[in-house]
């Protein structure tokens, strides 16, 4: 791993921190501009190094840097209701990367389809195991944990998905050599 790609990890996670703190407060879950962050990171990194800027960002998180959604960090915001959801990140990040090449080098229109469809599988895999976790920590059913941790983010989230794919493609062809 060379230097520019620690930088842009690093960024990456600096930039998730940042997206963490613009939130509305809901319970259980707040709205925020993680899924952004997290999809765009896997579009422009790649899966391996997508997946290493989310896990600096959980870590740096765990041990109590204030980077968490309301400027809250520490092993209580982890291994909280909302857990599940911040520990999904580097493997949602993983996921969304399985479209890096082709957003940087793909035509325009497959690649926003290509980018669209892996940040979408990311934020799937990002609220089944958030939702799985909030259900498990609070002793909501399955069901109504999908109802307060899910579905208000639904229509909000895909639009998030469909910035990051945007931005991903109009910027990754610039960065296509710190891929791996």
């Amino acid at each position: 791993m060379n230097t520019a790609v620690m930088t842009r990890a690093a960024l990456m996670a600096a930039f998730t921190a940042v997206a963490a703190q613009i939130s509305i407060p809901l319970e259980p879950v707040p709205f925020t501009l993680q899924v952004l962050a997290v999809v765009l990171t896997g579009l422009l990194l790649g899966p391996r190094y997508g997946a290493l800027a989310m896990a600096v960002y959980v870590l740096v998180g765990a041990v109590g840097v204030p980077v968490f959604a309301g400027f809250r960090g520490g092993l209580g915001v982890l291994f909280g209701d909302t857990g599940g959801y911040l520990l999904s990140y580097p493997l949602a990040a993983a996921v969304a990367g399985l479209a890096g090449r082709s957003a940087a080098s793909a035509p325009r229109r497959r690649a926003l389809a290509v980018g669209f469809a892996w940040g979408s599988a990311a934020l799937a895999l990002i609220y089944t195991l958030g939702a799985t976790w909030l259900a498990v920590l609070t002793g909501l059913s399955p069901a109504a944990a999908v109802a307060v941790g899910v579905l208000p983010f639904v229509p909000f989230d895909l639009l998030k998905v469909g910035l990051a794919t945007l931005v991903a493609v109009a910027v990754a062809p610039t960065i296509a050599t710190s891929r791996a």
